[in-house]
């Protein structure tokens, strides 16, 4: 019975995500790094902010990247942001 409750998701809870790091600032962006908590490893994720018009604006992401340890994660995620920002800019939004 075990067995079919993995397979199908019958009892097992979502694990619950791990706590935002504090906003990093990069060109003008909020970096706000939030790693998923997933099989005993963290998945890279979280969001990039701006002030636009006298609104904040946000973009949330996810990659499919896994670390063992949170702090990798972390770092990994505000790596991934700047990126995203370098690439995108204000067309984020």
């Amino acid at each position: 019975m075990s067995f079919f409750k993995k397979l199908f998701g019958g009892g097992d809870k979502a694990a619950p995500p791990a706590p935002s790091s504090e906003p990093v600032e990069y060109k003008g962006f909020a970096i706000i790094a939030a790693p998923v908590a997933e099989g005993g490893q963290f998945r890279v994720a979280g969001s990039v902010e701006k002030q636009l018009g006298g609104e904040t604006k946000t973009h949330r992401f996810i990659r499919a990247d896994l670390f063992s340890d949170r702090e990798e994660a972390v770092a990994a995620t505000i790596r991934k942001a700047q990126l995203i920002i370098d690439q995108n800019g204000d067309r984020l939004f």
